[in-house]
């Protein structure tokens, strides 16, 4: 792999307070080598110009569902293993081309294992996308977020969701999970506003069936992400072990101190809020949908500002998936009006997520760590929304995309 010589106007190295200056960064094999106002230059090295722009780690979203579609979920589930790959390989790219080089997928109702296979077929180099760390399927409890029974009629008993009802079954699905490929488990721990027949005000885990999903999970040494909504079933999540709270819906401040006070993190999913609320308005809201989000949506922003104003680690997780992809850029926005820092919400997306994740060579930009790279025109400290305008990404060291800047290759340049 050639070299690269990026040359940025203004950096965000995914830790500092404060933008740095005019910066080099050289980039060979894949990873960072040298990060400095003036760095070698080697005469392999593509030079590319970003002088005009803020070079920040490529952005990493904690809560994606590459083979789920909530506008026709119950059709949609019912594909087949492999078209619900090719999809998700199609949304991971696109993805990517927002900025977007590390994604944490957090289930897939099919009773396969696509994403792992999708996963697989990344790291080697197949196919060019973003990382990819997954959690294959949601377990649940008959009646929980993960049952998608309720689409069905009742004869049809359709292996689409991984359910348990029993200590010993829920040990039986974390430990098929680690078996074939996860990397993470993910459960739900009280209802949802898109499935059938849960709600997320009431918690649908026993204690001794959390504690044995986080027990089983501690001991194959996977962490656990928790879809979670009433403020009980969040604290149920931390005190199990959860790493991670996803959406949090209505957690309360009694919660948001236990999961600043355990490193608990919370990824609450903003941009999702503002989806549903646009299409309550709009009256396109399943109809499974309405009764519980029309009760709750209140308490869902204030719950967020809560989360905002803590000291938690708030981790950026959209839910893609449940909505387009193509709008998964918008949650710094979100984030920063719900109260976030621009500053906190980028590192959201990167240092935090990264550490959520366990990684210390992705969210930063420093040697040593991946070349995953990307690049804005404005300063997304004083306005977040240019985020939305990332027009360059490197991945693993590879440009995926880039502006219409001049890339100087070593043979372009004179002899002498």
């Amino acid at each position: 792999m050639a070299a690269s010589l990026l040359v940025g106007g203004a950096l965000f190295d995914g830790v500092s307070e404060e933008l740095a200056g005019r910066t080099e960064i050289l980039v060979r094999d894949g990873a960072i080598a040298e990060v400095g106002r003036s760095v070698q230059r080697p005469a392999d090295a593509d030079v590319i110009d970003l002088s005009g722009r803020t070079v920040s780690p490529g952005f990493i979203d904690t809560h994606v569902h590459l083979t789920m579609d909530a506008s026709d979920l119950a059709r949609q589930t019912l594909a087949s293993t492999a078209a619900k790959a090719l999809k998700g390989l199609s949304l991971a790219r696109e993805y990517l081309g927002y900025g977007f080089t590390t994604l944490r997928d957090l289930g897939s109702m099919d009773p396969e294992f696509p994403t792992v296979d999708l996963r697989n077929a990344l790291n080697a180099g197949l196919m060019l996308g973003p990382r990819l760390i997954v959690a294959a399927h949601i377990i649940s409890a008959s009646a929980g977020h993960g049952d998608l029974r309720g689409f069905y009629a009742p004869r049809w008993d359709l292996p689409v969701s991984a359910l348990a009802d029993s200590v010993a079954e829920i040990r039986r699905l974390v430990r098929r999970e680690h078996a074939f490929g996860s990397d993470w488990i993910k459960t739900a721990n009280a209802g949802g506003y898109f499935s059938v027949g849960d709600d997320p005000a009431r918690p649908t885990w026993f204690d001794d069936e959390m504690e044995a999903l986080c027990s089983t999970a501690k001991l194959l040494g996977m962490p656990v992400a928790v879809h979670t909504g009433a403020a009980d079933a969040c604290k149920q999540a931390i005190r199990f072990g959860a790493r991670s709270l996803e959406h949090a819906y209505l957690i309360d401040e009694e919660a948001v101190d236990m999961a600043t006070g355990r490193d608990t993190f919370i990824v609450p999913t903003m941009q999702m809020t503002q989806e549903d609320l646009g299409e309550l308005q709009a009256g396109t809201l399943p109809c499974q949908a309405i009764w519980k989000f029309s009760r709750d949506n209140k308490q869902i922003v204030e719950s967020q500002r809560l989360v905002a104003a803590s000291d938690a680690s708030v981790a950026f997780g959209t839910d893609c998936g449940m909505f387009p992809f193509s709008h998964g850029i918008l949650e710094f926005q979100a984030m920063v009006d719900a109260g976030l820092s621009p500053l906190r919400a980028l590192m959201a997306g990167t240092s935090v997520a990264a550490r959520l994740l366990a990684r210390d060579d992705i969210g930063v930009i420093k040697a040593g760590a991946c070349a995953d790279i990307v690049a804005m025109p404005g300063n997304p400290l004083d306005d977040i929304a240019a985020t939305a305008q990332v027009d360059f990404v490197m991945r693993a060291g590879e440009v995926y995309r880039q502006p219409a800047v001049a890339v100087r290759r070593p043979r372009d340049r004179p002899a002498g």
